[in-house]
């Protein structure tokens, strides 16, 4: 007779206490495609409780604020967001008691929008074809018109952002990977999490290699990232630190997200898909590794995109440009 697990359930006292802390999952399926000595792994942000890596980042600059006394009782929380960080500040406005105005693009998923308002943000659409840098100018207008009602965090160009994961991001995937880790490779939107947990790794594992990601086109269909060449860049980014700059198109981002779910039972968003496909194409060049990728958010809050009608045929990524 097998014994019953004995198990304890931790109790927190709020649901922000749940950020952080988050696993990562071995890709055994994908190593197939690359060399017998490399091992892949996602770091699952997803199940952070407002589904995103962006959780880390809402937090800290809302404690930032509170800290500073930018933030006080009675002020909204205004930001632009293509979702996911309006998600998480308005998760952590709800358990923290404070209103939360959202600049969005109108394009974004009618999931998020639905998880925006179910938190009870207030959300003003932008023009979906300005993209995030619509968003952005739109909330610099709002808070120049009153700034004394709002607090801006400024989510690209607040240092808290990319401290966040300097302080908690980096530090776990070094633990996780007992000082293993070889490759890390993360999107870039804001830019804190490839800056942040990049920087960390760099100060600790010198020969370290890190990757960014994104789109190969300003006319993409991968929510969250940026084209950093033909947008308003983030003043929280540097350049300099990417050992390499991969751009992944829209299309080998969809296949290999589909494949994600199909293959692997993994169901993430799309910018996930380009973290893979990035790297694949660094573990394919590599004879051993451990290859660390940021899957930023999960599947859920891309239900409605028409790319999941298409079956997962295999994977379009190619080798390293």
């Amino acid at each position: 007779m097998v014994p019953k697990a004995t198990t304890t359930v931790a109790t927190t006292d709020s649901v922000v206490d749940l950020i952080g802390n988050t696993p990562l999952v071995r890709l055994r399926r994908f190593e197939g495609e690359v060399p017998a000595g490399v091992e892949l792994y996602a770091k699952a942000e997803w199940t952070n409780p407002g589904g995103s890596v962006k959780d880390r980042a809402a937090l800290r600059m809302i404690l930032e604020g509170e800290r500073t006394g930018r933030l006080q009782p009675g002020r909204t929380i205004l930001d632009a967001t293509s979702g996911n960080t309006g998600i998480a500040y308005a998760m952590i406005g709800a358990a923290r008691g404070y209103r939360v105005r959202l600049c969005v693009p109108e394009n974004v998923t009618p999931e998020r929008k639905r998880i925006l308002r179910a938190y009870g943000a207030e959300i003003v659409f932008t023009n979906p074809l300005e993209g995030s840098d619509g968003a952005i100018r739109e909330v610099r207008r709002l808070y120049a018109a009153d700034p004394e009602r709002y607090f801006y965090p400024d989510q690209y160009n607040n240092p808290a952002n990319s401290q966040a994961h300097y302080d908690t991001t980096g530090p776990e995937i070094l633990t996780q990977t007992g000082g293993r880790l070889t490759h890390f490779v993360a999107g870039l939107g804001t830019s804190g999490t490839f800056m942040g947990a990049g920087r960390y790794l760099r100060d600790h594992k010198r020969d370290v290699q890190l990757v960014s990601v994104q789109p190969d086109s300003p006319l993409n269909g991968l929510e969250g990232l940026k084209h950093m060449d033909t947008a308003i860049v983030p003043g929280i980014y540097d350049p300099k630190l990417a050992d390499v700059d991969l751009r992944i198109s829209t299309e080998d981002s969809y296949e290999t997200t589909r494949r994600l779910a199909v293959e692997e039972g993994v169901l993430v968003g799309i910018s996930s898909g380009a973290a893979l496909a990035a790297g694949l194409r660094i573990a394919r060049a590599a004879a051993t590794g451990v290859v660390v990728m940021i899957f930023c958010d999960g599947g859920e809050k891309y239900l409605s995109e028409r790319f999941w009608e298409q079956p997962a045929e295999g994977s379009l990524v190619g080798g390293v440009n």
